[in-house]
């Protein structure tokens, strides 16, 4: 099975029903997932601001997001000071930085709606990043 690093736009899109989501599952459904330890942290904070925005939805957003807990996503740590690089010569935020350098360092495809994100991942890797 391949791996593939899913990032907090990808799975946002496809727990909460967004219109991209339907595109993301068949893009990961036979993979191995991985993603850094801050994703829970994203994707919480994604449902944080569909919470205040959308208070009458409040019980099928919390569903929503208790299914993050049932995908089979391995998270794992970074390596902080290649993050820094890797965001300081992509331009990315560090938070984007990190599903970039775990994609190379996994040597994974990179599944997310972040065009930004999507064109660093594409280009060639600038050095030192």
């Amino acid at each position: 099975m391949p791996v593939k690093v899913a990032d907090a736009s990808a799975i946002v899109a496809y727990l909460f029903g967004e219109p991209a989501g339907d595109t993301i599952w068949p893009r990961l459904e036979d993979a191995t997932l991985v993603a850094p330890q801050l994703l829970p942290f994203e994707v919480a904070n994604a449902c944080l601001k569909k919470l205040r925005t959308q208070p009458p939805h409040r019980e099928s957003l919390l569903a929503a997001f208790a299914e993050l807990a049932e995908l089979d996503i391995e998270l794992r740590e970074v390596e902080q000071s290649a993050v820094l690089s890797t965001a300081e010569n992509t331009g990315l935020s560090l938070y984007d930085a990190s599903y970039l350098w775990l994609a190379r360092e996994l040597d994974a495809e990179l599944v997310t709606l972040d065009k930004r994100l999507g064109e660093a991942f594409r280009s060639p890797m600038p050095r030192g990043a």
